[in-house]
């Protein structure tokens, strides 16, 4: 895989150079075990867990490049050292690697032995032959081992020093300096997002939740399911004030609060491929919902404009990007269609930068991320587009590997993107069409659904994901570490990401029927407990998916087919006896929908 460009890569990070291979991927390092950020110089294994043992518990917690003052340490509350002391953390250095591999191989050998024919005559002709057979497996996973390591430890820099410390911004906010900042600071900490920890379950829908939007205030959450209904959570008392019938056909993908509406507005998309709006009202009721648009395949998202109470976008899987006004007496206008030549690209996600808000991204069924400014889309000229970015050895690889999401950051400045079965990547929105990657974040799988990626922070300083091993990861942006890594759903899965707007904590979801609150209230910092053995495991069953990729891609294109097949002949009848069943107040055809599902039993259990 490629990595990304030298000359960028140091620009934004200050000049900092790239860790060893083979160092510990993307997990934060104490100096007892790897002294990131001294000398660079890798000490022995043993000496360095003799050092452990030896030194003071407080002079070992520091943070590397911080030993001088203890106090500052303390005050900190960055964990980032506290996890390397654990017997964990020392299974999982260099020693306990190489002694665990040795404790492998002789158990493999013993069994092997055991096996071994008895007669004297057989025993002797085949024991020099099952000898080399030995050392070749041995070598083989040597090396498998070590190109592991290589591949976790790449592109990693090392992590900066905490931000924020406890107890200096708590007796300055005592005497009224710095309120302003505290909250921001607060929210942005490490040493605080090290101790997310679960806080409780939101329950009520009956299917997979596909979708979590709290409102501008922070103070109501809204989440979506296969069960077709929306709830809106008073989070906080973990209690549900409003639960409707979205209206839609089948698997509610999105349902987001318009900005600056009064929380009265709600937008919605759906595997039907409709766009529908709802009105609530301030008695906790559903007005009514109304269909504003249809595309002729699923909807997975829609982009709102952050200062804009009425407009918004939405993408769907037949390539087209409608711009949305419900001031009009027809709300959606066809902003383009996206395609590569001559081919259309089916969308999955798509973000308006919330500071240029012209411009917005897309993103789906290929490898690039598109850039289009709503003000000069000329389909005629580059098929519309502003830039293009994708990773440089994406760019002629043949698997198909395409964009399950992505978002913008807090200024607009950097997008970051999740490819399916690949990893997570961040362009510099800025740079020019055609430029590489500036960050790579490792370790998570993104396969049997269509995962969500989001930023933590206000100022978008760590990224986040769901996982198909059923875990949640955080990484910390700049440096590409794993800071965090929690247990999300017991179903195996998390796909849904939304930090809370002012608060430092988050709500995930998946194939888990409920929602899930996280806050940083554990009392001791994460230990990163068994993240490298799943790293691992997630890499080693992308590579062996990744032979069969072709095979599932014409599995789903028949499954489509059969069940469109089915479908077809109930939904002529349906049109023929001009039943619609919804409101209908701006657009529709009669071959809108290709698509009718079988209703709440339908799940989102599979990539589109």
């Amino acid at each position: 895989m490629a990595e990304a460009d030298d000359g960028k890569s140091s620009v934004l990070n200050g000049g900092s150079e790239e860790p060893d291979p083979g160092e510990d991927p993307g997990v934060e390092e104490d100096d007892s075990t790897a002294t990131e950020g001294q000398s660079g110089s890798q000490a022995a294994p043993d000496k360095a867990k003799d050092r452990v043992k030896d030194q003071p518990l407080a002079e070992a917690e520091r943070e590397p490049g911080e030993g001088e003052n203890e106090e500052e340490d303390t005050d900190s509350m960055d964990g980032s050292g506290l996890y390397s002391l654990t017997e964990e953390a020392e299974r999982e250095s260099e020693g306990g690697r190489r002694e665990r591999v040795k404790e492998r191989d002789a158990a493999k050998r013993a069994a092997r032995k055991r096996n071994r024919p008895s007669a004297g005559t057989a025993h002797h002709s085949s024991s020099s032959d099952e000898d080399e057979d030995e050392e070749e497996e041995d070598q083989e996973e040597e090396e498998d081992e070590q190109t592991m390591e290589a591949w976790l430890g790449a592109e990693l820099r090392d992590l900066s020093g905490p931000s924020w410390r406890a107890v200096p911004s708590l007796r300055s906010r005592e005497i009224g300096r710095g309120l302003h900042q505290f909250v921001r600071r607060v929210c942005g900490a490490r040493g605080l997002v090290q101790r997310l920890e679960l806080q409780g379950r939101l329950e009520r829908h009956t299917g997979c939740v596909n979708t979590l939007h709290f409102n501008p205030s922070g103070t109501r959450l809204a989440s979506g399911s296969d069960d077709l209904r929306v709830v809106i959570w008073d989070w906080a008392r973990r209690r549900a004030e409003l639960e409707f019938d979205s209206g839609h056909k089948s698997n509610v993908f999105q349902a987001k609060f318009l900005p600056h509406s009064g929380d009265s507005t709600l937008a919605m998309c759906a595997r039907d491929g409709q766009i529908r709006v709802a009105e609530l009202s301030a008695t906790q009721r559903c007005k009514n919902t109304k269909r504003v648009a249809q595309h002729k395949g699923a909807a997975h998202k829609l982009a709102l404009d952050p200062d804009s109470p009425c407009s918004f976008l939405s993408a769907g899987e037949d390539a087209v990007v409608f711009g949305i006004d419900l001031r009009l007496d027809r709300p959606a206008n066809k902003l383009v269609v996206v395609k590569e030549g001559d081919k259309k690209v089916g969308l999955y996600t798509i973000f308006v930068n919330p500071v240029n808000t012209h411009h917005f991204a897309v993103g789906g069924r290929d490898q690039y991320v598109r850039i289009y400014d709503q003000r000069k889309i000329n389909e005629n000229d580059n098929n519309g587009v502003l830039k293009k970015f994708c990773p440089s050895h994406l760019v002629s690889s043949e698997s198909k590997t395409n964009i399950t999401c992505l978002v913008y950051s807090h200024d607009g400045t950097e997008l970051l993107t999740s490819y399916n079965d690949e990893d997570i990547y961040l362009f510099d929105s800025s740079h020019s069409d055609g430029a590489d990657h500036s960050r790579r974040y490792k370790g998570h799988r993104n396969n049997a659904t269509v995962k969500g990626v989001n930023f933590y922070g206000p100022s978008s300083e760590f990224v986040v994901s769901g996982s198909d091993c059923g875990h949640i990861y955080l990484w910390d942006k700049v440096s590409a570490r794993i800071v965090q890594f929690m247990e999300g759903d017991r179903g195996g899965v998390v796909n849904c990401l939304e930090p809370h707007p002012h608060l430092p904590g988050l709500a995930t979801s998946g194939l888990d029927h409920d929602v899930k609150l996280w806050a940083p209230t554990a009392e001791n910092p994460t230990g990163l407990k068994g993240l490298k053995d799943v790293m691992k495991k997630n890499k080693r069953e992308r590579d062996k998916d990744s032979v069969r990729h072709g095979d599932q891609y014409d599995t789903q294109l028949l499954w489509f087919l059969m069940r469109h097949m089915r479908n077809r002949r109930p939904q002529r009848t349906r049109r023929e006896g001009g039943a619609e069943g919804d409101t209908d107040e701006s657009w529709s055809s009669p071959d809108s929908s290709e698509e009718e599902e079988g209703g709440p039993d339908h799940v989102q259990c599979m990539s589109s």
